[in-house]
């Protein structure tokens, strides 16, 4: 895994596009902090670039650092999921302008899965995690269900998992509110 981890986060380091196992499904990613980076995947994708993308964190000290305030609801979700939940936050900073939505809110995911947390450290930035498909189309659930034309647009694809057949759903998505609270977009 190390050796994937190294190789991976040389890839994005030159600002190139990956795929990649996540907590959830698989995912194509890219230094969450390159305009161009993102702008990539955006047209890997085929997917219109006002749609958000998420972004991946190793832990509380770099959420703070992508926006700017973490209120107490969400540290209390972020400290005890029942499973991977991305919190889309109001006030995103330190990000690549086209990854924020027009509101200036980003969605972030504190990953637990140790690939990906190595993979952020190594790299030591948030790293972008949208659904390996074409805009539209079902995510897989696994890495034989990347279509083709995905896989051979990236720059890397990593070995890690690859093998793996069990199934995978993808993230719970809340969002902060005016207000402070929380609403549950997708369960």
């Amino acid at each position: 895994m190390n050796e994937e981890v190294r190789k991976a986060a040389g890839f994005l380091k030159k600002g190139l596009v990956i795929l990649y196992p996540t907590d959830t499904i698989w995912g194509i990613g890219c230094d969450a902090t390159s305009a161009e980076a993102v702008s990539r995947i955006y047209r890997i994708k085929q997917r219109p670039d006002h749609k958000q993308m998420l972004v991946l964190v190793d832990g509380l000290p770099m959420l703070s650092s992508c926006v700017y305030e973490i209120p107490d609801v969400a540290r209390e979700v972020i400290l005890a999921p029942a499973r991977p939940t991305t919190i889309i936050y109001p006030g995103a900073k330190n990000l690549a302008d086209n990854l924020v939505s027009e509101d200036g809110s980003v969605g972030i995911r504190i990953t637990l899965d140790p690939f990906c947390r190595l993979l952020i450290r190594n790299l030591g930035r948030p790293v972008v995690s949208t659904s390996a498909n074409i805009s539209g189309r079902e995510a897989p659930s696994s890495f034989a269900e990347i279509d083709p034309e995905i896989v051979t647009q990236v720059d890397y694809a990593v070995d890690w998992r690859r093998e793996e057949t069990e199934g995978h759903s993808p993230s719970t998505i809340m969002k902060l509110d005016r207000d402070g609270k929380l609403i549950t977009i997708r369960p």
